[in-house]
């Protein structure tokens, strides 16, 4: 098995516009409003996205985050990325992997999509610190992962975020799957009253 590194990312990008056909493909498209649709939170103050490829979930996240911090190892990709992301000042897209680059800051939300099974075993640890460290009293993790075996990885889906609910020990807010599919929402430090407030349901009896 040939794993899947840096160069291979940004050999795959730079031959393909669109690798993983995001603006084409219907598992892609019902994917992103899946992920959407399980953030809790309307708007949030400051989120990150690792492996962001070319941007097109990014720019979805964008339209909901005061701040936006996105990275990926491939410049092709990253070039694209700025192309669909221009004109917004308030993302900030960067060159690097994880866990080893990371940005700084706190963050209220973090998403894992489609790239936790392309970390090395050994490096789940060091990803866990990472997020740990980073994510704010308040904050959210999100998970989402195809579920098939992935060519030139020694993890799955289902191997990832079972790391990432049991190391980090939040609480399981939302959970999704289906046969291609699985997502998870953590809650660092889940607060029903300000959820209620949010959502303008505060004085519900």
């Amino acid at each position: 098995m040939t794993r899947l590194d840096a160069r291979a990312f940004e050999q795959l990008h730079a031959a393909h516009a669109d690798p993983w056909h995001y603006h084409t493909r219907w598992y892609e498209k019902r994917k992103r409003a899946l992920t959407l649709s399980m953030l809790t939170r309307q708007r949030y103050r400051r989120a990150f996205e690792p492996g962001c490829s070319i941007g097109v979930l990014s720019a979805e996240l964008a339209t909901r985050c005061d701040a936006l911090w996105i990275q990926d190892v491939s410049d092709s990709a990253l070039v694209r990325a700025r192309e669909a992301l221009k004109g917004q000042p308030h993302v900030d897209i960067t060159h690097g992997a994880i866990p080893e680059q990371w940005p700084p800051g706190s963050f209220d939300l973090i998403v894992i999509s489609e790239m936790g099974y392309y970390v090395k075993p050994e490096a789940l640890e060091t990803l866990c610190e990472r997020i740990e460290a980073s994510l704010s009293e308040d904050g959210e993790l999100l998970a989402c992962h195809w579920r098939h075996p992935i060519d030139g990885s020694e993890l799955d889906a289902q191997r990832v975020h079972d790391y990432l609910g049991r190391r980090l020990g939040w609480l399981a807010h939302g959970h999704y799957e289906d046969s291609d599919t699985l997502i998870n929402l953590w809650q660092r430090t889940p607060s029903p009253v300000a959820s209620r407030q949010e959502s303008g349901n505060d004085d519900r009896k």
